[in-house]
């Protein structure tokens, strides 16, 4: 029987993290017709439609998804095992692994993370920007020092920190008719189309509640589990959103207006640390600094 090789695994990653049949060669170093049955032998060996045809490309299954999360953890720890053996070979063994959900990761962390770095000139850093189970996955399995996820924790045996929950904020296309409003409630949005989380994740669900307390009705059109896309959306003049802060501070140039939201819905996420181990003290450094930097956040916004 026929078994599955490293090759077609590697044209399934590439796949997945490129989108596109074209990028996924380049990425493989092989021919477009080479990936191509590369990703059919993968789907016929494991009896699994991975991809289906829209239009001109492909587009991953929900299965296919699922797989790359387990895919994608194998390959990050082959990356640690070569980046290992290079710090080792160059004596820089003082690196601190970060994994961040992506409403941190996309701008506000990676800055706060540099101005840390720059004040510890024999540290070097690993970041990660991935979702939350995949987060809390990666700690568990000491393939980063700390990560920063949202709560509630999938895994009760991680030892973890809460951190300083923040307001979610409302944010609006430039030039909206809410826009004129400094603080905005659910009955402003009535009849609006919105761009929600997605189904069954605990934003979703406080933001829905909300809602629902002042028989609000929305026109939900689009649901997303990440923060960019929502507000990406928002920037085309689709709809309106309720989102974390730090994503909507991202985009507040972008197109998009943000509003205070009331009743308030908190963003709440925890530090996360292998269950093997103590937390490294580089690690409890930059989770105090994080803290710090999000009270002085909140105090800001009044």
């Amino acid at each position: 029987m026929a078994r599955i090789n490293s090759r077609q695994v590697e044209a399934f990653r590439a796949m997945m993290v490129t989108g596109s049949v074209t990028e996924a060669a380049k990425l493989v170093a092989v021919t477009q017709p080479a990936v191509s049955r590369l990703l059919r032998d993968f789907q016929g060996l494991l009896k699994m439609k991975l991809f289906e045809r829209r239009g001109t490309g492909l587009v991953p299954t929900a299965a296919a998804t699922a797989l790359y999360m387990e895919v994608e953890r194998s390959f990050v720890g082959l990356e640690r095992i070569t980046a290992a053996a290079e710090e080792i070979r160059s004596r820089r063994t003082g690196t601190l692994r970060i994994a961040a959900l992506p409403a941190l990761s996309n701008g506000y962390l990676p800055r706060l993370a540099g101005h840390f770095l720059k004040e510890r000139p024999n540290l070097n850093l690993a970041f990660f920007g991935v979702i939350s189970p995949i987060v809390v996955d990666w700690v568990l399995n000491n393939q980063c020092d700390v990560g920063f996820a949202e709560v509630p924790i999938a895994h009760s045996g991680l030892p973890s920190l809460r951190l300083p929950a923040l307001a979610r904020v409302a944010v609006l296309p430039s030039g909206h008719r809410l826009a004129a409003k400094d603080v905005l409630q659910p009955r402003d949005f009535e009849g609006e189309t919105f761009v929600s989380l997605s189904a069954g994740s605990s934003g979703r669900h406080l933001i829905d509640q909300a809602f629902s307390r002042d028989d609000v009705r929305r026109v939900l059109r689009v649901e997303t589990a990440l923060s960019e896309i929502m507000c990406g959306m928002v920037s085309s003049g689709l709809g309106v959103a309720i989102c974390d802060p730090f994503t909507a501070q991202e985009f507040s140039t972008r197109g998009v207006v943000v509003r205070r939201f009331v009743p308030r819905i908190d963003f709440e996420f925890a530090a996360v640390f292998p269950a093997q181990r103590s937390p490294s003290p580089v690690a409890l450094d930059l989770v105090e600094t994080v803290r710090e930097a999000l009270n002085a956040m909140d105090q800001n916004r009044g």
